[in-house]
């Protein structure tokens, strides 16, 4: 699996939101030379492509060609397997539409056991989680927080129960 910066994964997760996979703008963050290295990287590993922008649809054009024509960055299915996307099997072309993904999480992760041992009937402790796991507290409950709320959308709850303290789970 390819390791990706926070900022590639913003990338590449925008462009995978957008029918026609055109990964700007940018993040607002990401400006100047800042953004020509971490534009080069990615179309040097694959990830990203210049096609020429489509004026009449208003594409975002992320370059100037000198000859009046502009062009935008579409990311692959390299981009997309990078981040754990899958783009469909027929080749999409930037012009053509194309529904976007959900995100799913990969196996054998912390995330993948993060979220078995949230679904469990029993729930799961933050102490439970930190030893499968290793993180520390404020990983887990940030990843309970951002990765599973914010990304995948997953409705997390919790309750105190005597014996155990606060459990948390995994509504179905």
């Amino acid at each position: 699996m390819t390791k990706l910066s926070d900022t590639q994964t913003i990338i590449l997760s925008r462009a995978a939101q957008n029918e026609d996979r055109i990964a700007l703008p940018l993040p607002d963050s990401l400006r100047g030379g800042a953004a020509a290295k971490v534009v080069s990287a990615m179309l040097s590993k694959g990830f990203l492509e210049e096609v020429e922008a489509d004026m009449r649809k208003g594409d975002a054009v992320w370059r100037e060609t000198g000859d009046g024509h502009g062009v935008t960055l579409v990311a692959t299915d390299a981009g997309f397997a990078a981040i754990g996307s899958e783009p469909d099997s027929a080749e999409v072309k930037p012009t053509e539409d194309a529904a976007p993904k959900t995100r799913t999480p990969r196996e054998g992760t912390k995330q993948a056991t993060l979220i078995a041992m949230l679904r469990a009937p029993d729930g799961a402790t933050i102490a439970e989680i930190m030893a499968a796991t290793g993180w520390q507290s404020h990983t887990v409950r940030g990843a309970m927080s951002g990765a599973l709320k914010k990304k995948l959308g997953l409705e997390v709850t919790s309750e105190k129960i005597d014996d155990r303290g606060r459990v948390y789970k995994i509504s179905a």
